[in-house]
């Protein structure tokens, strides 16, 4: 079947194809009329029609394409980071090339001879903030997800409610009576994490009568694992409630504490964030904040679409959920 051309589109919509280049491009307003702009829009849905973007970006100079920066694909968050990103940048005939660090949250090989002949803008998440050093010097728009606001050098953020989950998940379970607290916290130099940290420590410290200690991971299973086992090791010292940086990390808690014979949440209630698929594989369902991780990509490419047209992107933080599950009760 032969593909559709320009000439195709505006041939239905009854118009010139100087008119369909300006509508498809984008810079049909004040130039032509919203009617016409309409018409052309569904003349080339209903062809199914897709511009030529090689010989667009020969005569624009742009590319229409975005680099996704994310530690590891393996992370469903970032799987679901990507989903909205592509949702919107399909919607804008935009590509989107992921860019995962090969070690998780490390460098990675700048994948581009030249990042600014092959891309229009960059979205990054501050886990991943390493991995930018291979393409720094290409000049390109970036937009920062979850990352510390008052950084230099990002055009746009794209941020979560993150302290506003970490002291529900911990108003949740001093309601609940616990007043020994383990932060089972990510190993990873990242501003979320720091302000997890921060969050949690401020919150109790303003209840009162609590305990905290912090235990650091990698973000896996066997990771929580092992720093969940020793921190609980000692009957004399054993926290009733356990508050982890990611589902990963409390899946691990969860596994230790049946090791060493304790029951969740008899004997001890944990929580995670995220809410990601494992948080209803593991028995029981583990209470967690809910992050909308596909709004996440869609803001930041949108963010990043304002930027290129030259306006600012001034979107709130993203509001969080704790889900209440099967993970928490009342302390023994």
């Amino acid at each position: 079947m032969t593909r559709p051309t320009s000439r195709d589109v505006a041939r239905a919509a009854g118009v010139s194809q100087a008119t369909v280049s300006l509508v498809l491009g984008d810079k049909w307003t004040g130039r032509v009329s919203e009617r016409t702009a309409d018409l052309v829009r569904a003349a080339a849905q209903d062809l199914g029609y897709r511009p030529n973007l090689a010989a667009r970006s020969l005569r624009t100079g742009s590319t229409r394409t975005a680099l996704l920066v994310v530690p590891a694909l393996t992370n469903e968050f970032f799987a679901r980071v990507y989903t909205g990103a592509a949702r919107v940048s399909a919607a804008h005939d935009f590509g989107v090339v992921l860019y995962p660090s090969p070690d998780g949250t490390g460098p990675a090989r700048d994948p581009f001879p030249s990042a600014r002949a092959a891309l229009d803008g960059v979205i990054a998440s501050s886990m991943a903030a390493d991995a930018l050093e291979g393409i720094k010097g290409a000049d390109l728009p970036l937009v920062m997800i979850d990352s510390d606001p008052a950084a230099e050098g990002a055009a746009a953020h794209v941020n979560l409610a993150i302290a506003d989950g970490t002291r529900t998940a911990a108003h949740h379970l001093l309601g609940l009576g616990h007043r020994r607290f383990l932060h089972l916290a990510s190993a990873i130099d990242s501003w979320t994490f720091e302000v997890r940290a921060r969050t949690l420590a401020a919150t109790l410290a303003a209840h009162g009568g609590t305990t905290l200690r912090r235990t650091t991971a990698p973000l896996t299973v066997a990771a929580g694992l092992t720093a969940a086992e020793a921190a609980l090791a000692d009957p004399a010292d054993r926290p009733t409630a356990i508050v982890c940086d990611d589902d990963i990390l409390a899946a691990g808690a969860c596994k230790a504490a049946r090791r060493l014979g304790l029951r969740v949440p008899d004997d001890l209630s944990v929580t995670g964030f995220d809410d990601l698929s494992l948080a209803t594989a593991v028995e029981p369902e583990l209470t967690t904040v809910r992050l909308p991780a596909e709004q996440v990509g869609e803001d930041g490419m949108n963010a990043l679409l304002a930027v290129l047209d030259g306006r600012t992107w001034t979107g709130p933080e993203l509001p969080v959920e704790l889900v209440v599950r099967g993970s928490t009760a009342p302390a023994p």
